[in-house]
């Protein structure tokens, strides 16, 4: 079985400063009290993100262009985004979901998958135990749904309500979970909208073309034929079908994070210059670290704190794998005309590694000159570490003999012109 945990519009409880699931009834309350949505991050489209229930009551949705909303809710209240603190608050979370046992994949914040089956044994022998040892760990605030599939898992979770009566089929354990055994998927999964779909990333542009045709719900779009589906919307139809079906690809587990951060404060606006100096020492910092363990950097997470609040985070990936603090500075450098507003402190983060860091690749990409430079300074080095014969060249004499040991000669490695 695998077990969906959502948290519902976890984006906007961070950015109100509550993303932690032990206060997250609160600031439900508070939402429920007035229209609240997310504000556009800079420099970015201007759409709303999540929105509070009483926004939606509004006709207001995420994703919709800031004019229209404001129109259709002149009392909305924008509140500014926090990809940093929603990065960090999701982190969390997924590590006391791992904390139980699971191993969680994660997409985006506030949603998680895991697989069931190997928790049971060491939570009381019952899926029971093991929806209990998670909601000890993550709060109340989660909705669970436990289904066969990830994506039946997911409409289960946004099927799970505080109060909700036992359908057919539909098995409730506790507040906010719904389990849905293996036999009664299908059932379930008809009645629902196709607009379910969304939930995958591939599958964003799929729904709106189904409803054109006069599919509105799952159960509809499981029915027809998979070569049907096939011809007229290619793989992401017959993926889309296999979900409406009950099936799904397997979980891929994230991979154990390594966090290796730096933060430096910045004095009241500094710009120009200063932020520069301050992201030359970020790099240096985070090349400094114990974690890197001589690794590449291959991706990096550029983020900024504001002085009136808020937060801005831009991601990097590098073509090519480096620790060359000029190369990963100059990168970063261009990054810094973004920033929307003064910022009060710069933080560095790497996402990911690449392999063992070398210079070998330099060597094709350098002009000739730089080329025969560099590869004679390590010569120098090798020959005054092990001796005068630890570098030598292969030097052709009779390609064509018939005797292999007469064709090539080894020779001293040329330093200069005229060495031979």
């Amino acid at each position: 079985m695998v077990v969906c945990v959502l948290h519902p519009r976890f984006e906007l409880l961070c950015a109100l400063g509550n993303g932690a699931a032990e206060g997250a009834e609160e600031t439900r309350r508070e939402l429920m009290a007035g229209a609240a949505a997310l504000a556009p991050e800079p420099g970015r489209s201007q759409l709303v993100g999540e929105v509070s229930p009483a926004a939606e009551a509004f006709g207001v949705t995420a994703g919709m262009r800031v004019g229209e909303a404001l129109a259709r809710c002149p009392e909305l209240r924008l509140v500014p985004p926090d990809p940093d603190g929603v990065r960090s608050a999701w982190n969390e979370a997924l590590d006391r979901i791992e904390g139980i046992g699971a191993a969680c994949e994660s997409d985006g914040a506030g949603i998680a998958y895991f697989e069931a089956g190997g928790l049971v044994r060491i939570h009381g022998g019952r899926l029971d135990g093991v929806l209990a040892a998670l909601r000890r760990a993550i709060g109340r605030a989660a909705r669970l749904g436990c289904a066969p599939s990830r994506f039946s898992s997911y409409a289960a979770a946004t099927s799970a309500r505080v109060r909700r009566s036992a359908a057919a089929g539909v098995a409730v354990a506790g507040r906010g979970t719904v389990t849905i055994p293996k036999g009664a998927v299908r059932a379930f999964l008809a009645p629902l909208p196709v607009a379910l779909l969304r939930s995958r990333p591939e599958l964003d542009w799929l729904p709106d073309v189904i409803e054109r045709l006069g599919i509105r719900t799952l159960g509809e779009l499981g029915a027809l034929p998979a070569p049907a589906v096939a011809e007229r919307f290619g793989h992401p139809g017959l993926l889309a079908l296999d979900l409406a079906q009950g099936r799904d690809t397997p979980i891929e587990p994230r991979r154990p994070p390594e966090p290796v951060t730096e933060r430096i404060e910045l004095p009241e606006a500094a710009s120009g210059p200063q932020l520069e100096r301050a992201m030359e020492l970020l790099v240096a910092r985070v090349l400094a670290r114990r974690e890197r363990r001589g690794r590449a950097l291959r991706s990096l997470a550029l983020s900024a704190r504001f002085v009136e609040g808020g937060t801005w985070r831009t991601r990097m990936t590098l073509r090519r794998p480096s620790a060359d603090p000029a190369r990963i500075r100059t990168s970063l450098v261009t990054r810094l005309s973004e920033l929307p507003a003064p910022a009060e402190s710069l933080g560095l983060e790497v996402e990911a590694f690449g392999p063992p860091a070398h210079d070998q690749g330099l060597l094709v990409a350098e002009p000739p000159a730089v080329r025969r430079r560099r590869m004679a300074e390590a010569v120098e080095q090798a020959r005054q570490a092990a001796g005068p014969e630890a570098a030598l060249r292969v030097l052709e004499v009779d390609p064509d003999s018939r005797l292999p040991e007469r064709r090539a000669v080894l020779t001293p490695f040329p330093l200069r012109k005229g060495d031979s």
